[in-house]
């Protein structure tokens, strides 16, 4: 873990300028985890060369920066995280490398949800709000790398089409299955946002982050939901322990119905539209 003097010694041994991309170069970039990652290479292309903070196997809610982390920094001129409270760690680790380039919050300009009075960072779920953070994107490499602009204006653009898309096939698939059976259990409220959008119900024994532990009330709560409204699935999610989802089946009867990406992607689910296609096809087969 970093400590508070750690940051203060990196920070004195650090003191690290934003690089200056020689011609040809590509853009550096440090995104915060893997799904921030994806959605800079969309924009990106060639011209960038993206790299994660919080690694594949890491959850983002519990990251703490190492000093080795913080000697990353060194070479970007772009620091991209997800904002809404998602990195709890990022502003003490980018103090902590006297950075002094290009900052994004790509959620800017979402409208944010809240769940068990916090506010819910993953905006990411709704495919809409993902074409918010593109365009912030976009913004951001064009300002770092301006004779970039044009490829990452076509790039946005494209994959602003794969993403309208993407959000019109999950939205016809969900309406296909009556409203009453769209109700799944999840290890934790991460998917607000998915159910906002695509008319799904999730419940969860725990809050928006995973480094918050369930009480037995929480626990009790849900088990009594799933008897009482006959839900049929229960999911288990990529990045977190599996016990929980697995004792609330056992204990209703329901069945565990597979794995969910909610906050990392994965070695099978590689980019931000495989994990949302991947999501949804596991909710509808076990709804239906």
């Amino acid at each position: 873990m970093l400590t508070r003097r750690h940051f203060l010694a990196a920070s004195l041994l650090t003191p690290f300028a934003p690089a200056h991309a020689q011609q040809g170069a590509k853009v550096d970039v440090l995104a915060s985890f893997s799904i921030i990652v994806d959605l800079v290479r969309q924009v990106g292309g060639e011209r960038v060369a993206v790299r994660s903070i919080v690694a594949q196997s890491q959850d983002p809610h519990d990251f703490e920066p190492s000093p080795s982390d913080v000697r990353r920094v060194m070479k970007a001129q772009l620091i991209v995280i997800n904002g809404l409270g998602f990195e709890p760690w990022a502003d003490r680790f980018v103090r902590a490398a006297n950075y002094r380039g290009e900052r994004l919050v790509a959620s800017r300009g979402v409208k944010a949800l809240s769940e068990r009075g916090a506010i819910d960072p993953h905006a990411w779920q709704d495919v809409e709000n993902v074409k918010l953070y593109v365009e912030n994107i976009r913004e951001a490499l064009s300002k770092v790398d301006p004779s970039g602009a044009s490829d990452y204006a076509r790039n946005a653009s494209a994959y602003g089409r794969e993403l309208d898309a993407l959000h019109q096939e999950i939205k016809a698939a969900f309406a296909a299955i009556p409203k009453a059976q769209r109700k799944v259990i999840t290890s934790h409220d991460s998917f607000h946002y998915f159910g906002e959008a695509y008319d799904v119900a999730f419940l969860a024994p725990q809050g928006v982050s995973s480094s918050a532990e369930p009480s037995a009330r929480d626990v009790a709560a849900i088990i009594r939901q799933i008897r009482e409204q006959r839900i049929k699935a229960v999911f288990f999610e990529n990045a977190l322990p599996q016990q929980l989802a697995r004792q609330i089946a056992s204990e209703t009867g329901v069945k565990v119905a597979g794995k969910l990406y909610a906050d990392v992607l994965g070695d099978d689910v590689r980019s931000y539209a495989q994990m949302m296609r991947h999501n949804y096809t596991t909710i509808l087969a076990a709804l239906k």
